[in-house]
């Protein structure tokens, strides 16, 4: 067999073999070789290797020599010349107003001829460019037509993705590309998307076309009911390369699944048998489920296991259990004989285990809310007292509820009860307590050191509001809306107040059109 060494030269599409002549030549070498067009150099691609006869289209050409330091110098040289000669190319080429476009210009390294490339949609009349280009650089003319993709892979650029263009970077010859293959991996069909920079179909959209197509063919198509043991699971979309299927079940969970884990139902075995084709897979088992790293099918998995009476616990690991070390304070239950025993615990350990905190251990009595200071405590003072009198009068325990507020009547009776009680203990006082009282006060007197003389400089007696209310002096009356802030109750005396007098004043509401003459001047009367 043969032997043979690929080169691939500047401006060619793809590599072209060479006959070494046993030359020691290896890959990454500059070889100079005989060509159809004259003398090329070109890069050595690959080591020589051994290639059928068959394979062979035609004779080899030979392989001169390995490029030489000088010959690289001479290449580089010529490559100077060649940009150079593309502003002369692109002049001449506006005078003859040719619609062309000038792409590149080579200089053979024998020097044999220049080779101009470029770029038309249509065949171009250039026979007067090719005088003007050969009086110009006075040697051999060769132009050459090439198309917008060649052109692409000459200038070179990158691509949507951002990697480098495929036909720059992987050459080769192009292969025809159709909108089939765009459509076969489920691409959007607009052109903005699918088109490279050439303007034409991408050439990627080939290299993994069959990929797709042999994927589609062992996978069940879209829309295809397949069976689990969560329900019926409906096919959305394919991942082909990781060769997945995104599957959506009833109630709405969505997982991936692997097509090697799916199997083949007896049903589906027996179709294929009869119509004598491959055997698609159409059912997922719950190890394939349980494998699946997701909360949703777990809890559904354990929810299935509780129905058919399968003790599963709460599906939960030690690690996972939120358990509260101590409750609140403000949300223990204080009733029942725990709660006794935890108070009577607490009050002698704040109290020095005394009587007193048994005491309030044993009554179980609920801790009060701590009263506010300033003018919000002399508020729930008043209030207290109010709810008090009231619960006396009516002859019930007083309790820690709120209630609501008293009405006039019932404050009238509030009062005169504790005038009634007042009255009761200063009775009891002229009869034989006054003696005691003088005797505390005298005694409270030295205590504190101040003389007892000092004592009896004290503010003189006033009647309280409940004697006053008690004797009739006071009239008391509840303030209405509308009466003036009490003024016309005052007037009028305690509860002479008119059926007129009690009823709310309603606000008279000024009409916002305005009242105008024939001048518009506004002539809404006054408030006043």
């Amino acid at each position: 067999m043969p032997v043979v060494v690929p080169v691939k030269f500047a401006y060619a599409s793809r590599d072209l073999w060479f006959d070494p002549q046993g030359l020691d030549i290896v890959e990454a070498d500059h070889a100079i070789c005989s060509t159809e067009r004259g003398t090329e150099i070109g890069l050595v691609t690959a080591d020589p290797f051994e290639v059928p006869e068959d394979e062979l289209s035609a004779p080899l050409k030979p392989v001169l020599r390995i490029a030489t330091d000088d010959d690289l110098d001479y290449a580089d040289e010529l490559a100077q010349r060649g940009d150079d000669a593309m502003e002369d190319f692109r002049r001449l080429v506006k005078q003859n107003e040719l619609d062309m476009k000038p792409v590149g210009v080579e200089y053979l390294f024998g020097g044999e001829k220049v080779v101009f490339y470029f770029a038309a949609e249509d065949r171009v009349d250039f026979r007067q460019l090719v005088k003007d280009l050969s009086s110009c650089f006075h040697t051999r003319i060769d132009m050459r037509q090439i198309g917008v993709r060649d052109e692409t892979r000459l200038v070179g650029g990158y691509a949507h993705c951002g990697q480098e263009l495929c036909c720059t970077r992987f050459g080769g010859q192009f292969e025809p590309v159709s909108i089939r293959m765009a459509k076969e991996q489920d691409l959007p069909l607009n052109s903005a998307k699918i088109s490279g920079v050439c303007g034409r179909l991408m050439c990627c959209l080939r290299y993994e076309f069959e990929a797709y197509k042999d994927f589609k063919s062992r996978a069940p198509k879209k829309k295809t009911l397949i069976d689990t043991p969560l329900g019926k699971a409906k096919i959305q979309e394919y991942n082909t390369p990781r060769e997945q299927l995104v599957l959506r079940l009833e109630s709405g969970k969505v997982f991936r699944v692997n097509l090697s884990d799916m199997t083949c139902s007896e049903g589906c075995k027996k179709r294929a048998e009869e119509q004598g084709c491959s055997c698609r897979p159409d059912c997922v088992t719950r190890d394939i489920l349980e494998r699946i790293e997701s909360p949703d099918i777990a809890l559904a998995l354990m929810e299935l296991d509780r129905e058919a009476g399968i003790d599963v616990g709460d599906g939960l690991s030690r690690a996972d259990r939120l358990v509260p070390e101590a409750p609140a304070r403000h949300r223990r239950q204080r009733s029942g004989e725990h709660g006794g025993e935890e108070r009577s615990q607490r009050g002698q350990r704040g109290r020095g285990g005394d009587d007193r905190g048994q005491g309030a251990a044993d009554e179980q009595t609920p801790r009060r809310r701590r009263r506010r200071s300033g003018a919000g405590a002399g508020a729930d003072s008043t209030r207290d007292n109010r709810g008090s009198a009231r619960e006396a009068t009516e002859g019930q325990a007083p309790s820690r509820r709120r209630r609501r507020h008293l009405s006039s009547e019932e404050r009238d009776d509030a009062f005169r009860a504790a005038a009634a009680r007042e009255a009761a203990s200063s009775a009891s006082e002229k009869d034989g307590a006054p003696g005691r009282s003088r005797r505390r006060r005298h005694t409270s007197a030295s205590q504190s050191g101040q003389p007892t003389g000092e004592r009896s400089q004290s503010k003189p007696q006033v009647p309280s509001v409940a004697d006053q209310v008690a004797s009739g002096e006071v009239k008391v009356t509840r303030r209405r809306p509308g009466d003036g802030g009490g003024a016309r109750a005052a007037e009028h005396g305690a509860g002479a107040l008119t059926a007129d007098d009690q009823a709310p004043r309603r606000r008279r509401r000024r009409s916002r059109k305005p009242r105008g003459g024939a001048d518009g001047a506004d002539n809404t009367p006054s408030a006043e």
